[in-house]
């Protein structure tokens, strides 16, 4: 008996069509351009300072064409920190700080920025229409001159953040996104789950009931009605166990 059930490859259905010029191209003809994102240290940041960093996102966000996505992606990663007790100009008590904190566990958060410049009839369609499932129509609104459009506003989208002083944005280039012979890109990493530096091919298991790549299992939590989301959201908040009656922390 023949097996008619429709199977593809991961090959087929990979929405990214090309990286050129530190571009990320979909098969929808979609545009985006990824940034490395630099943050306050946590617990540093003042409540008007917060506020700052609001308005500078808002003001960067309406330099940006119409349809365009804004992704703000936040990576947490397990690790334990590494010494560095390689450096000629180090004190005594600069040694013994980097070997007291030896092999101890942490949380190591990168944070990236994707703009993308989608189209009208792209923002139309909802995630059941996805390019997982179905064929691809080029749209034919996008062209050179609207590709430089959004490249500009990106400058200016990068200009506004880092002339805050508060965050800084740093565009990935073409070898970073989709990586070298000797290191691994952002992509390939994206796909793996594997930290930055871990070149081993992972198993990528797709089923009805779980989505498992090498011994990492997928756990997804998705909000897709606004009715989900609070009405009024503020942009910080006081966080009591480190705080006092003089003190504030946020």
């Amino acid at each position: 008996m023949r097996n008619t059930s429709k199977m593809t490859t991961l090959e087929n259905r990979f929405p990214l069509l090309a990286v050129e010029h530190g571009c990320i191209i979909s098969k929808d003809a979609d545009i985006t351009v990824a940034f490395e994102v630099e943050l306050p240290e946590l617990y540093t940041v003042t409540g008007a300072e917060y506020e700052a960093i609001h308005s500078c996102w808002c003001k960067a966000i309406k330099v940006l064409p119409d349809y365009s996505v804004v992704h703000k992606q936040d990576w947490f990663i397990k690790e334990r920190y590494k010494p560095e007790l390689q450096k000629d100009d180090m004190s005594f008590l600069s040694r013994s700080f980097e070997r007291h904190f030896n092999e101890r566990p942490y949380l190591k958060h990168t944070c990236y920025l994707y703009l993308t410049k989608t189209t009208k009839e792209r923002n139309r369609m909802q995630s059941n229409f996805s390019t997982l499932c179905r064929g691809h129509i080029i749209p034919k609104e996008l062209d050179r001159e609207t590709t430089t459009k959004f490249l500009e506003a990106c400058e200016q989208f990068e200009r506004i953040m880092n002339d805050s002083g508060l965050v800084r944005l740093r565009r990935l280039s073409t070898d970073e996104i989709v990586g070298t012979e000797g290191k691994t890109g952002l992509i390939e990493r994206y796909f793996s789950l594997m930290p930055e530096g871990d070149t081993t091919l992972q198993d990528i298991e797709l089923s009805a009931r779980e989505m498992r790549i090498g011994d990492n299992r997928l756990c997804l939590h998705t909000l897709s009605d606004a009715e989900d989301l609070p009405g009024k959201v503020a942009t910080d908040t006081r966080y009591e166990k480190l705080s006092t009656d003089r003190s504030d922390c946020r």
